[in-house]
């Protein structure tokens, strides 16, 4: 099934990846992508989709569904990175993969984030992306 990043969430101050499931009377009830478990988001949590995140370039901004594209192609078979992976073997990947990246605004943390992000996505959804065409006629497929 497609991935439809307007419907994965990041927490702050939490870890890990979200899908969204429904509205409730005090915020949002979402679900962990990696324990499946269910948890109620207040209205005063921090919390964005994964379809409004972006990278700063050279050229303006990168969306984060075009940086995952990316870093799979810059990943080669059998290869993995991690959050713990060296700070210069996380910027070569970045790079590679995005050559215009703006080194003075998208930092080593923010590429940990996004390498994060990356396998959980390739281990609990999908890098096959819903087009945002598709979003809305497919709203309750979100894998």
């Amino acid at each position: 099934m497609k991935t439809d990043l307007s419907r994965i969430i990041t927490v702050a101050g939490r870890h890990g990846l979200y899908r969204y499931l429904a509205q409730s009377r005090s915020g949002i009830i979402a679900e962990g992508l990696a324990d499946g478990k269910r948890c109620g988001l207040d209205a005063h949590s921090r919390i964005n989709t994964l379809a409004d995140i972006s990278i700063y370039t050279g050229e303006g901004e990168m969306k984060l569904k075009e940086v995952f594209l990316a870093l799979k192609g810059a990943i080669k078979k059998g290869e993995s990175f991690s959050s713990k992976s060296s700070g210069d073997a996380l910027q070569a990947l970045f790079a590679k993969a995005v050559p215009d990246y703006d080194a003075d605004r998208f930092y080593l943390s923010h590429m940990k984030k996004v390498i994060d992000w990356y396998n959980e996505l390739v281990q609990f959804a999908s890098l096959d992306f819903v087009e945002e065409e598709e979003a809305p006629a497919e709203a309750g497929a979100d894998e």
